[in-house]
């Protein structure tokens, strides 16, 4: 035998509330969605039919209860037991032509959705000649439908609600809320919307609904101004015909977090649906504010975002690549612009630059970069270099930067958020172009070696500087090189950095991963930081001179840890305790004395 499940209304109510709505005012939405497909069915068959919806709050019917009248197609008691009464069938409503892609929602779940402000429904509707019929729902599952006697028959087919609300929701039917909430759901609707005596809709959409047309910017700024806040840096028309879908992107003028999601603006059938869509624009667009119509792009059912499916994937891709289009006529035609915009809004076009070849050109073009010889785009620094010789880190170009120009090696500061990124890309693009990643080792060979009389000469010191900062794990060399204001420079390429890392994490590891680390480092190339003593410095050939071995020694520790703080590195245990003997230990000589 079979059962039919029983639905606890309170039970959905409390799921639609807590769950599926985010906030009860979508009961304003919902009864207006109602009657502008009432009115949307009526006006099929008669054009002629008027197209009002008029609300009542509580103020103006006396008796603490909303009313909501339209002019609409009304129901037939039949059809009133099929729409009102069964939570989820839609046969009946197809049957009837409410399924149709022109209406904006369904009678059943929309009206139920009034039970989160509302303890009693009533229904007042006619259809057509046909008698008038009152329904009757209660937020414990009960309701009555019975044909309405003559004194409260309406006059002209439509349909009346009225809500009885609840005693903890009184705040969502004073007339300013009521009045706020019809203009925010429903001031683009196609239809007459008052509210008391306010009418609340202002018909077309501020932009073209005809793709192509021109823009009336001043219009759109201000109605930037006014509904977000802003005054735009641009505004850029935006059309996909499969979605049905018209609007506008606003190009905000201050910088935005990139990792911040954008929320657009989203009308469907020009009802509001969200001010905080999600996914509309490609995750690279964060600098650009959507507020769009569709037709065809589905709501979820909630119907406060939308729905990911193929079509939404496609409106996005289309939307992005009108924004790109954008970008590459600025970058044509407005150059001055596009720099403008650029200072502003960098890391977007960046992270577009990474998988878009146009984008990279554009950046590659225009975008200023970091270098130890000026300011110069990328395109410029190969015109001028030829190579394009990056460091990846800031760390790195700190350190290396000021000595690489002594050598005439120009180098581009690639630290910044994905710059190393888009220079190794650059050659995928282009296979003229030749990068190269800076290493240390770059500058070791262009420094001059000294004389080999000197060098011997030398041989004992060197002996004693490596004993002095034997402990912190580098190597001490002597060359000469520029500028000569620099008398020492601490050197790690990438293999003893890496070192460094083994060497501390095995440090912190358990037996496990100790011995893990142990084959990692046995595998390891040998290769140490130095420390390149600058011979052409006068306190270095003044240091190298001293024939005291414990002064000698000092002397060394204090110029690596002068050269750990210039180059930016970080400072270890073992460096600091170095940094703090060499201080006290010179000044202890330069104060002779006994206690």
């Amino acid at each position: 035998m079979d059962h039919t499940f029983q639905v606890d209304l309170r039970g959905v109510v409390d799921l639609l509330s807590h769950h599926l709505y985010g906030s009860p005012r979508v009961y304003v939405r919902e009864l207006l969605q109602n009657a502008v497909d009432a009115i949307t069915a009526r006006r099929a068959a008669d054009p002629e039919a008027p197209e009002l919806i008029r609300i009542e709050p509580p103020e103006r019917t006396g008796d603490g209860t909303l009313r909501i009248h339209d002019t609409g197609i009304g129901l037939t008691e039949a059809q009133v037991h099929e729409l009102l009464a069964t939570i989820g069938r839609s046969s009946k409503r197809d049957e009837l032509g409410f399924s149709r892609h022109e209406f904006l929602g369904q009678f059943g779940i929309g009206l139920l959705s009034c039970f989160l402000v509302a303890d009693e429904i009533h229904v007042l509707t006619r259809h057509g000649d046909n008698p008038t019929v009152r329904w009757t729902g209660y937020a414990d599952g009960r309701y009555a439908v019975t044909v309405a006697p003559t004194e409260a028959a309406r006059a002209e087919p439509g349909t009346t609600v009225t809500l009885v609300p609840r005693q903890d929701a009184d705040q969502w039917f004073t007339t300013p809320t009521v009045t706020d909430l019809a203009r925010l759901f429903g001031s683009l609707l196609p239809v007459t919307v008052r509210v008391g005596d306010v009418v609340t809709t202002t018909g077309e959409p501020p932009w073209s609904t005809t793709p192509g047309a021109p823009l009336d910017r001043a219009a759109l700024v201000g109605y930037a101004r006014e509904t977000l806040g802003v005054d735009p840096f641009d505004v850029l028309p935006l059309a996909v015909p499969e979605a049905g879908l018209t609007g506008v992107a606003f190009i905000l003028p201050t910088p935005v977090n990139p990792a911040a999601r954008a929320g657009h603006r989203v009308y469907l059938k020009r009802m509001l649906l969200t001010e905080t869509a999600d996914g509309l624009l490609p995750d690279w667009a964060f600098f650009a504010h959507c507020v769009v119509d569709a037709t065809e792009l589905r709501p979820t059912a909630s119907r406060e975002a939308l729905y990911e499916d193929t079509l939404l994937t496609a409106t996005r891709e289309a939307l992005g690549d009108q924004v790109r289009g954008w970008l590459v006529r600025l970058a044509r035609h407005e150059p001055r612009r596009l720099a403008e915009f650029l200072q502003v809004h960098h890391l977007g076009v960046k992270a577009l630059a990474l998988h878009d070849d146009e984008m990279l050109r554009l950046v590659d073009r225009w975008w200023p970069m970091d270098t130890n010889v000026g300011t110069l785009t990328l395109a410029e620094f190969r015109e001028r270099y030829g190579v394009v010789r990056y460091a990846a880190s800031l760390d790195e170009f700190r350190q290396l930067a000021a000595v690489a120009a002594a050598q005439d090696l120009a180098v581009v500061n690639a630290g910044y958020t994905y710059d190393t990124e888009l220079i190794e890309r650059l050659p995928v693009v282009d296979r003229a172009v030749l990068i190269e990643r800076l290493e240390p080792s770059d500058l070791t060979t262009r420094f001059e070696a000294l004389d080999p009389q000197v060098e011997l000469a030398l041989r004992p010191f060197l002996t004693a500087a490596q004993r002095a900062v034997e402990r912190s794990g580098c190597e001490v060399v002597v060359r000469a090189y520029d500028p000569v204001s620099l008398p020492a420079l601490y050197l790690v390429s990438r293999s003893a950095a890496f070192n460094d890392q083994l060497a501390a994490s095995r440090d912190r590891a358990d037996e496990l991963w100790g011995g893990v680390l142990d084959a990692l480092a046995a595998t390891a190339p040998p290769d140490r930081p130095q420390l390149v003593l600058n011979h052409r410095n006068p306190l270095v050939r003044r240091v190298a001179m001293l024939s005291d071995p414990e002064l000698v020694g000092l002397a060394v520790e204090a110029l690596y840890g002068q050269a750990l703080l210039l180059g930016h590195h970080p400072i270890r245990a073992a460096d600091a305790a170095l940094l703090n003997d060499s201080f006290l230990g010179l000044l202890g000589r330069a104060v002779p004395g006994r206690e």
